[in-house]
C-alpha cells in the first residue's frame, strides 16, 4: 500500500495559536495537520498556493435549521443532511449541528436515526443533533408550535439522548424541569442550552449551577435584563462558565448589546451561530414552517406578522457582520466560528484550530472575507 502524498498550504495568511503568519507552510496528510513550518513546501507534496488569502480553521455552526431549500423539520433523512450541509460547506462550515425545531416525538426519533446514519456514512460536516425544542415556554415561543410543548418522561428523555455518536445538544426552558433532571441530562452526555425561556435570573443561575452547558440565541426569546431585575440575559452575561450563541445578521440583536455582552463575558464563551433557514445556500426566498409561509427578504425570514423565523445569514456572513458591524479584528471573529464553538461542543482537541494533530478543517478566506475554498478531513 502506497503511502499518502501531503498536501501543502503555502503563501496565505494562517490563523495559528499566535494570530495571523505570513511565513508559514500548513503540512496535511492522512486529514490531519501534521507540522506548520516556516518556507516552502516539502518537496513531493501537492501544493496549494494561496495567493496571500487568509487560511481560517474551518466554521462549526450549532444552529442550523436548514440550507439548499431543506428543512430538517421536513426531511428528517440523510439525504436531507447531505443537502443542508453542502449548502452551508460554500460559506465555511465544515462542521454542523442539525437543529430540529420543536415537533412531535416521532419526527425527532426520525431525526435522531438521521443523523447517526449520515455520521455512520461519514456524512461531511455531520457533528450530532441540536433539538431546539420541544420542552419550550409558550411566553417566549418565538416562531415555534406550542401545540408540540409537552413535558417529557423518563423514557422520552432516555429516547432523545440515544443518539450513541457524535455530540446531543437540547435547548429548553430550564424552569419546566428540576434541577435533578438537568443534572441527568448533562450526565448522559447531552449538551443542554437554555432557550425560548422565561426563566428569572436566579432560575437560570440556578441551571447553570446543575449542568446547563449555555444559552441558545443570547437575547433572543428569554427574559430581558433590566437594572431591577437581571432576568435570564443578566444571568447569562454574568456566569463566566457558559457559552452564549449570538446571531450577528442585524436583525435579531442590536450592534451595541452584542458589543456589550463580547465585552462582559471571558474570552472565548460567545460564538457565532446562522440559526440558518432553508433559504441559505438555496434558490427560494420562502418556505414553509408548520403549514405556514415563511418570507426572507433582505437577509429576514419571518412571518406574515412579523416574528422573526430564524435568519437567511450564513457563517461566512456572520464572521463579515462581526468584523465590520461590531469591530471586532478577523483573528477573534474567526475564532467565535470555530474555535469557541468546537470547545463547547467537546470537540476542542481535534476541531477548531490549525495546529498539529488537529483535523484539517479549512478555509480560505479572500480580502472580502468571501469563501473561496473548504476542505473537510483534507479533502476539498
Amino acid at each position: 500500500m502506497s503511502a499518502s502524498v501531503a498536501t501543502a498550504f503555502v503563501n496565505g495568511r494562517v490563523l495559528s495559536e499566535r494570530g495571523f503568519e505570513s511565513d508559514l507552510c500548513v503540512i496535511v496528510e492522512d486529514g490531519h495537520i501534521v507540522a506548520m513550518v516556516p518556507g516552502a513546501a516539502p518537496a513531493g507534496a501537492q501544493v496549494v498556493d494561496l495567493q496571500g488569502r487568509y487560511l481560517v480553521p474551518g466554521f462549526i455552526d450549532t444552529q442550523v435549521n436548514g440550507g439548499g431549500d431543506v428543512l430538517f423539520n421536513d426531511a428528517p433523512t440523510v439525504e436531507g443532511l447531505h443537502r443542508i450541509a453542502e449548502a452551508h460547506r460554500r460559506y465555511g462550515t465544515t462542521g454542523l449541528m442539525p437543529t430540529l425545531i420543536s415537533d412531535d416525538v416521532a419526527v425527532m426519533l426520525r431525526a435522531i436515526a438521521a443523523v447517526r446514519e449520515a455520521i455512520a456514512q461519514g456524512v461531511p460536516g455531520i457533528l450530532g443533533i441540536h433539538l431546539e425544542g420541544p420542552y419550550l415556554a409558550s411566553a417566549r415561543k418565538g416562531v415555534h408550535n406550542p401545540d408540540k410543548f409537552h413535558t417529557p418522561d423518563e423514557d422520552e428523555l432516555d429516547r432523545i439522548a440515544s443518539l450513541g455518536v457524535g455530540k446531543t445538544m437540547l435547548t429548553l426552558a430550564p424552569e419546566r424541569f428540576d434541577d435533578a433532571t438537568l443534572q441527568a441530562l448533562a450526565a448522559r452526555g447531552v449538551l443542554v442550552c437554555a432557550g425560548h425561556t422565561a426563566a428569572d435570573y436566579e432560575r437560570l443561575r440556578a441551571a447553570f449551577a446543575h449542568g446547563v452547558r449555555g444559552v441558545t440565541h443570547l437575547f433572543n426569546a428569554m427574559t430581558p435584563m433590566g437594572s431591577r431585575e437581571p432576568g435570564g440575559v443578566g444571568a447569562a452575561i454574568e456566569d463566566p462558565n457558559s457559552w452564549c450563541g449570538v446571531i450577528v445578521d442585524g436583525e435579531h440583536v442590536h450592534d451595541a448589546s452584542l458589543r456589550i455582552a463580547i465585552a462582559a463575558k471571558p474570552r472565548g464563551k460567545i460564538m457565532l451561530v446562522t440559526d440558518a433557514m432553508p433559504p441559505v445556500g438555496g434558490e427560494r426566498e420562502d418556505f414553509v414552517l408548520y403549514g405556514q409561509t415563511m418570507t426572507c427578504r433582505d437577509g429576514k425570514c419571518s412571518t406574515a406578522e412579523g416574528t422573526l423565523a430564524g435568519s437567511a445569514l450564513d457563517m461566512a456572513s456572520a464572521v463579515r457582520n462581526t468584523v465590520q458591524r461590531l469591530g471586532l479584528p478577523l483573528d477573534e471573529a474567526c475564532r467565535m466560528a470555530s474555535t469557541y464553538p468546537a470547545e463547547f461542543l467537546g470537540l476542542g482537541r481535534e476541531l477548531g484550530r490549525i495546529a498539529p494533530g488537529y483535523r484539517a478543517d479549512l478555509v480560505v478566506l479572500d480580502e472580502a472575507l468571501r469563501v473561496t475554498g473548504t476542505w473537510i478531513g483534507g479533502r476539498a
